[in-house]
């Protein structure tokens, strides 16, 4: 993947995309739509607090980046869209995918389906998979599959637009249940006693061998 974006240019990205798809009407975007769009509480993961100042930053390096324009169609008012669609080939369902990976997050299939269906129909599951499979297979791979979460079913599928993702606090191995805990805890304290009567019973032996060694030298 060519591109490498912060936090900042993949929210504002995908919060183009996402209203160019289920609200066409008012879209390209104000600055202030744009930083309202970004900073939603609904539908959006992580929630972000960005400023029109953060908002206009990353407008301004996705510009650089040409994935991003000021709208030709004039008025009084500057309005932004995005460019993936021209730049990369997309038609609207993978639009649709990458937007919601770019809003919310690592996704599995299913996720993909329920929350995209807002932007573009699908017709199942296997549809879904399909678009992931062309994603992933182009000659700049746009997503990729993460690795099977211990305690999860299925895989999760994650951008490529910030790098490679990193594994998330929640594929770490879970934290022992509190049972669990205090059982480790009393086994541990246990070997720790044991080591310690294992210490002494090894410094009584000395004791007892020094005691000898001294009486033997009366005899």
């Amino acid at each position: 993947m060519e591109y490498s974006l912060n936090a900042e240019e993949v929210r504002v990205l995908g919060s183009m995309i996402e209203k160019e798809l289920t609200t066409p009407e008012y879209y390209p975007l104000s600055l202030n739509a744009l930083t309202n769009a970004c900073n939603q509480k609904s539908n959006r993961d992580p929630v972000m607090t960005l400023s029109e100042e953060d908002v206009v930053k990353a407008l301004d390096t996705l510009r650089f980046k040409q994935l991003a324009i000021i709208s030709a169609d004039g008025g009084r008012v500057p309005k932004y869209r995005h460019l993936l669609a021209e730049k990369m080939g997309l038609m609207p369902a993978e639009l649709a995918v990458v937007s919601e990976l770019l809003v919310r997050g690592p996704q599995t299939v299913g996720e993909l389906r329920t929350r995209g269906e807002r932007m573009h129909p699908f017709g199942d599951l296997a549809a879904v998979e399909e678009l992931l499979r062309e994603l992933m297979e182009r000659g700049m791979p746009l997503i990729t599959k993460m690795a099977r979460q211990p305690g999860r079913k299925e895989p999760r599928y994650a951008h490529l637009f910030s790098g490679m993702p990193e594994c998330s606090e929640e594929s770490k191995e879970a934290a022992p249940e509190p049972a669990r805990q205090r059982v480790m805890a009393e086994n541990e304290r246990i070997a720790k006693l044991e080591e310690e009567v294992a210490s002494l019973r090894s410094e009584v032996a000395g004791l007892r061998r020094m005691v000898e060694e001294f009486k033997a030298q009366f005899e």
